[in-house]
């Protein structure tokens, strides 16, 4: 089994561990080591495991070590990526074994990516580092995701749809086919997107619309 440790000890970062657990009891992969959280005391403990310390005690590791980051906002999974210098930290995909592939052998995937349960990928998808799918996600056919992009529980990415980078994606958002999500966009929870989006902006409602707040 290899060790794997998970970076952010929050919410997200405890699912990610039962995730490990779900994978373990269908191959054993896995030997989950701990946190890694810069924002709690190394040494102190939740549910599931030790917090280890922090980026300068990952950069500091001896041996290889598999870190999976379960942290929700795209901005800071890329600063955490970018600060992580250690040549023995590899970033694998973490995949639930209930993920559905309508086409496995027409899917590729980068590295970094964390899938959870109940999600479909439709045929001819490609994806990109360090996107996080959570629970009950749908991808259509012939879909393109950048790097970097969070999309919370439910939503649902139609066909042909072009998703840059940096970008996050509220819980049961509906991104309509044939459209293009450029770069560090917000798109609200329940919302349904109908036309190409703006980068850097926030959108909320159906149809979803720009805010400013």
């Amino acid at each position: 089994m290899q060790d794997i440790a998970i970076y952010g000890a929050g919410g997200l970062g405890r699912e990610v561990a039962c995730l490990l657990r779900i994978i373990n009891k269908e191959t054993p992969i896995w030997n989950f080591v701990g946190f890694y959280d810069d924002g709690k005391e190394a040494g102190s403990r939740n549910e599931y495991g030790e917090i280890l310390g922090g980026i300068n005690e990952l950069n500091a590791i001896t041996k290889p070590l598999a870190v999976a980051i379960a942290i929700g906002s795209p901005r800071t999974v890329k600063q955490i990526v970018e600060k992580i210098t250690s040549p023995l930290v590899e970033f694998p995909n973490i995949i639930a074994p209930d993920t559905v592939f309508l086409d496995k052998e027409n899917i590729t995937m980068g590295r970094g990516n964390i899938i959870c349960s109940g999600c479909v990928l439709s045929c001819n998808v490609h994806i990109g580092n360090f996107n996080l799918f959570d629970w009950a996600i749908t991808v259509g056919h012939d879909t393109v995701i950048g790097n970097f992009n969070s999309l919370m529980p439910g939503v649902r990415v139609s066909g042909e749809v072009n998703v840059e980078n940096a970008n996050f994606f509220g819980a049961s958002s509906f991104i309509l086919q044939q459209l293009t999500i450029g770069n560090n966009t917000v798109i609200g929870a329940n919302s349904t997107v109908v036309r190409a989006t703006m980068d850097g902006k926030t959108y909320v409602g159906s149809p979803a619309t720009v805010i400013k707040y």
